[in-house]
C-alpha cells in the first residue's frame, strides 16, 4: 500500500449539503432558515454571549481581582543559563538577546543563582540575585550593577 493509494472507509465522508439550490433538492426556497425573522436575514444572527436580551453571564457575575498597571515584568535567567559562555566572558544585555536566553527587556533582567558556574565571568546587569552574586565572585568574576 502506498501513500497515493489511501483512501477514506466507505460511508466515512459525506459530501456537504448544498442549500437553496431549488425546490426540488429539500433545502430550496428558504435554504433551511425558516421564514422571516433577524436569523433567515444575510448578515442576521446575535453577537456571541447574547442571551435573548436577558442579562448575560458575563454581566451578571461579579467582578474579582485587581491589575496593577505599574507592574514591572523582569526577564529571569540562572546562573546554569552561563554555561554556554567562555571564562572571562562579559556579559549584559546585549549579549543575552543575542544568543536568545531573553527575547526583549522588557523593564529589565534579573540574574537569579539556580546552578553553579567554576570559572570566572564579568556581569553587567540591573539586577543579581545576591546567591547569585555570590557564585560568580567565589569562581573569581565581578558583578557589575547597572
Amino acid at each position: 500500500m502506498k501513500l497515493n493509494e489511501l483512501s477514506p472507509s466507505n460511508g466515512s465522508r459525506s459530501a456537504r449539503k448544498r442549500i437553496g439550490r431549488g425546490v426540488a433538492s429539500g433545502t430550496g426556497k428558504t435554504a433551511g432558515r425558516g421564514t422571516k425573522g433577524h436569523k433567515s436575514r444575510s448578515g442576521g444572527g446575535v453577537r456571541p454571549g447574547f442571551e435573548g436580551g436577558q442579562m448575560p453571564i458575563h454581566r451578571r457575575l461579579p467582578k474579582r481581582g485587581f491589575t496593577n498597571i505599574f507592574r514591572k515584568q523582569i526577564r529571569v535567567i540562572n546562573i546554569r543559563d552561563l554555561a554556554r559562555f567562555e571564562s572571562g566572558s562579559v556579559i549584559d544585555e546585549a549579549l543575552l538577546a543575542g544568543v536568545g536566553l531573553i527575547k526583549n527587556k522588557r523593564d529589565g533582567v534579573k540574574l537569579l543563582g539556580q546552578g553553579s558556574i567554576d570559572y570566572p565571568l564579568t556581569v553587567k546587569l540591573d539586577r543579581v540575585s545576591n546567591s547569585a552574586r555570590e557564585k560568580i565572585e567565589t569562581a573569581g568574576g565581578k558583578v557589575e550593577a547597572l
